[in-house]
């Protein structure tokens, strides 16, 4: 008799254990992976000397993160996990991947200076995103603290695609793409507002002139790809500094932290 209570003990045990066993939602982790695979071709395509290539595996990557956490939304599937492997996937594809690429198209020409520029660029990628996790809850949903990495891999990735469409070599803007690298690094971590478009919701319904707009927005960008896109996210990139000496000049509080946070500890920025 205690033989079967222990075997129906083991048995409902087990049942619990199946019960409680959380699975991993397929189709926002497939556009994660899909993200990640864009990241990684840039990358093999830097190496092959195919740097148009490498820019247009870290522009599908951008287009595919976007996708990712709204699907998750609207299908009601986000997960612990998918938030973990959504910053997995943009530390490769918006952090290394465009450090390597601008090291192999024109960086490495400038010995130690190459690599350092690379590295802050890195480094600051693996720094906006770790802060990026760490302050999701009290960062005001409308802005970015800092420059997003897709951004900022879309500054690198864009300039080198731009330069190559032009027919210029990496050798030749060694030191313009070493200006690029670092500001699209720093600019990472600075404490500067950058509209997030996260306020625009994709159900509710909009003015006809808006879809005309969208139109005319994906005819314009077909016009010329590399200089529309660049041009496109350099205005994005200084609208941030934009934004910060305007509110400055107003008194208003530039910081977009609602509340002060022990990790990270930024207190002298948050004003």
């Amino acid at each position: 008799m205690l033989d079967r209570g222990n075997d129906k003990t083991g048995a409902s045990d087990t049942t619990l254990m199946r019960k409680r066993r959380k699975g991993i939602y397929i189709l926002p982790n497939l556009f994660t992976l899909a993200a990640l695979f864009g990241g990684f071709y840039a990358v093999v395509m830097a190496m092959n000397g195919r740097f148009d290539l490498a820019a247009v595996g870290i522009f599908c990557a951008m287009v595919l993160d976007s996708l990712d956490g709204r699907i998750a939304r609207m299908t009601n599937t986000q997960s612990a996990f998918g938030e973990q492997m959504d910053s997995l996937s943009d530390m490769v594809s918006f952090g290394a991947a465009p450090a390597l690429i601008s090291y192999e198209w024109a960086l490495k020409d400038l010995g130690r200076w190459g690599w350092f520029a690379a590295f802050v660029y890195c480094a600051c990628a693996a720094l906006r995103l770790a802060r990026f996790n760490v302050n999701t809850a009290v960062v005001d949903k409308r802005y970015f603290q800092g420059l997003p990495s897709p951004a900022a891999a879309a500054l690198v990735a864009g300039f080198i695609w731009l330069c190559n469409d032009l027919g210029y070599g990496g050798s030749e803007l060694t030191w313009a793409m070493f200006v690029v690298a670092l500001y699209s690094g720093l600019t990472m971590v600075t404490n500067v507002p950058f509209y997030s478009f996260k306020d625009v919701q994709m159900k509710k319904s909009v003015p006809f002139a808006v879809i005309v707009l969208i139109a005319l927005a994906i005819a314009l960008i077909n016009l010329h790809p590399p200089i529309v896109m660049f041009a496109a996210f350099v205005v994005y990139g200084v609208s941030g500094y934009v934004v910060y000496g305007l509110r400055r000049s107003r008194g208003v509080r530039t910081s977009v932290i609602s509340t002060s946070t022990d990790e990270p500890e930024e207190r002298g920025l948050h004003r």
